[in-house]
């Protein structure tokens, strides 16, 4: 898409099994005012059948920045936010802010233990996969969202690699090692979310949001709040300006990061959840 008056450019990175055309909606929202590319990752829509990496997922995405000027916001969800807080770890240059959605879980232990399961069944039935994971987008999100999230096909048998390519991440230390401006953003209900304080303890210029009332994948649903988020943190990292960093020195810990009250109710946009002192 190409703006009347460009802002800063954003590359919208797609979550797990699906394809860059799940952000279309929020695409034609935003493009008036930035340009945006959303690349399919490796193992994914146009791109189905190559191996998924971490490394080449980040290649992709610094490409895709690299085909927009060579600065731009990044914005990620689940999987895509992974890749994005890798991609910003790698490249701060590169990475002038990051929106993270759904993705402050650290990918070891229990959690990881958990999704080998589903991913081996996914990867071994991978059309049933593609199915049931169909229904599942199309009962969640609202028509027009649900169709953009499948317009580019489903790839559940990539599912085992790209889950392995998480579990071997480490997600707080490419936080540390980025000094640009982050936004991490969760559904409330999100089991995601369940490391966001360490997440945000890890970053230099972090800020944590929830959506009250929102599951991993359901703030796809309000392609207007989304919009506004996105809009948002593109004005302050345009203005903000990221230097190339130089090795990361140990990061104190932050304060704790209060509750939120009244999580259950709907809002349309993300309540900033406030760090104690």
């Amino acid at each position: 898409m190409k703006p009347r008056d460009p802002g800063l450019p954003i590359v919208f990175v797609h979550g797990i099994r699906v394809s860059g055309t799940m952000w279309r909606p929020v695409m034609e929202v935003v493009g008036d005012r930035h340009r945006v590319v959303a690349p399919d990752l490796p193992g994914h829509g146009r791109r189905r059948g190559e191996p998924f990496t971490m490394p080449a997922a980040v290649d992709t995405v610094a490409e895709a920045i690299d085909g927009l000027g060579g600065r731009a916001l990044v914005v990620g969800l689940s999987l895509g936010g992974y890749v994005g807080i890798a991609t910003a770890g790698r490249h701060p240059d590169r990475v002038a802010g990051l929106v993270a959605i759904g993705c402050t879980a650290l990918p070891r232990g229990v959690l990881a233990g958990a999704a080998r399961g589903p991913a081996g069944l996914a990867a071994r039935y991978p059309e049933a996969g593609n199915r049931l994971s169909a229904w599942a987008f199309r009962r969640a999100l609202p028509e027009p969202v649900a169709e953009a999230v499948l317009s580019g096909g489903l790839a559940c048998e990539v599912v085992p690699s790209a889950m392995e390519a998480v579990v071997g991440m480490d997600p707080p230390a490419s936080l540390a090692a980025y000094p640009g401006p982050v936004w991490l953003v969760n559904g409330a209900r999100d089991p995601f979310r369940s490391n966001e304080r360490a997440f945000l303890r890890a970053c230099r210029d972090g800020r944590l949001s929830l959506w009250p009332g929102r599951g991993h994948i359901t703030g796809l649903a309000d392609t207007g709040a989304l919009a506004r988020t996105v809009l948002d943190a593109a004005t302050v990292a345009g203005a903000a300006g990221v230097a190339p960093a130089a090795p990361a020195a140990p990061i104190a810990p932050a304060a704790p990061v209060a509750g939120v009250a009244g999580a259950s109710e709907p809002h349309a946009l993300p309540i900033p959840v406030p760090v104690g002192r």
